[in-house]
């Protein structure tokens, strides 16, 4: 919706949305009762970052809504309320409509506990986390819940989840570096052999797929979140690192030579070396060595090492270097999206 010259985000929307009509409906029908909002989970707004083609499905009025979870009862009653007063439209946009999948056109006020919508989108509780969980977690899911905006948080529900969701562990942080430097050292030698014989599409996909690890291991030692794939190019824009390490991985991907497109990931991963070094998790001078006596490079092996020998957690010493979490494992959608697939293939 314009307004002056500009548009509203769905965030700005939502904002508006709850202090002037849902929260006020709700505080006349429920005095007295804690209710958190915000506009957290799914949706490109969520991570600031819709625009107007974003608003052809799935856009509009959304909120969720979280009543305490001693108070879980109430939610019915909640979202009762909610279906009978709720106006028609609120500032040119219908307060119901119908989401992708469905052809009912309902209210996208989504009212639970904030215990019931963190498992729904992670598989557990952030605050009783195991490894396992911390291991079938993704960047994205991660980003459903702390992503947004809090509008009201009167008893800390949201705040403690998200706190939670900071970031991994410390022995997760390093099994993850690890793994992400474990597929490069699977796969950067066979770039230049693909090329060797003649593969140059070969070479061009294995240099594509190594530059996605690169960019992973970038958003790992910056500790953020990495999105879904749709704005996983976006976000990584924004990383500190990103206009040094941009222009080496471009270099990868639009190389006509073998030898421009190791370079280019040879140089990114130096970098990447550097900053993990200034961290104080690993001490080697240089990302890539010889790969024995063929004219390729490959990581430094002392890098995976020195990664894993703080790692007391045991079932992370129980598991092999270069599985990692679960997006490390597959880019399968329909496992990504579904917390309890996540979770099978982990455990």
């Amino acid at each position: 919706m314009l307004v002056g010259d500009r548009e509203y985000s769905g965030i700005e929307l939502a904002r508006a949305y709850w202090h002037e009509v849902v929260g006020p409906l709700l505080e006349a029908a429920f005095p007295g009762v804690p209710l958190a909002a915000a506009r957290i989970g799914t949706g490109s707004d969520v991570l600031g970052l819709d625009d107007p083609t974003s608003r052809d499905h799935d856009w509009g009025l959304r909120l969720s809504v979280f009543v305490p979870s001693d108070t879980a009862a109430a939610v019915g009653s909640v979202g009762s309320e909610l279906e009978r007063r709720l106006p028609v439209a609120f500032r040119g946009h219908p307060t119901r409509f119908a989401f992708t999948g469905r052809s009912d056109a309902t209210h996208q006020v989504d009212v639970g506990t904030v215990g019931a919508f963190a498992d729904s989108r992670l598989g557990f509780d952030p605050q009783l986390a195991s490894t396992l969980d911390w291991l079938s977690l993704t960047g994205q899911a991660a980003l459903e819940v702390t992503a947004g905006e809090v509008f009201a948080d009167p008893v800390g529900e949201l705040a403690a989840a998200c706190a939670a969701l900071a970031w991994y562990p410390a022995d997760v942080w390093r099994h993850a570096l690890a793994a992400d430097w474990a597929r490069l050292a699977q796969e950067l030698p066979l770039m230049g052999r693909a090329a060797d014989v003649g593969d140059d599409l070969g070479s061009r996909v294995i240099g594509a797929r190594l530059s996605q690890v690169a960019m992973h291991l970038a958003f790992l030692l910056e500790r953020r979140w990495p999105p879904y794939a749709k704005w996983f190019g976006t976000v990584f824009g924004r990383l500190d690192s990103a206009p040094d390490l941009a222009p080496h991985l471009q270099r990868t991907l639009s190389a006509d030579t073998l030898r421009d497109r190791e370079l280019g990931l040879v140089d990114a991963l130096d970098l990447l070396l550097e900053r993990q070094n200034t961290l104080g998790l690993t001490h080697v001078e240089r990302a890539t060595i010889p790969f024995w006596d063929r004219p390729y490079r490959h990581p430094d092996p002392a890098i995976v090492t020195q990664l894993l020998a703080e790692v007391t957690d045991a079932t992370l010493r129980a598991l092999p270097p270069g599985l990692g979490t679960i997006e490390q494992r597959t880019d399968n959608v329909d496992v990504l999206v579904d917390a309890a697939a996540r979770r099978r293939m982990i455990g």
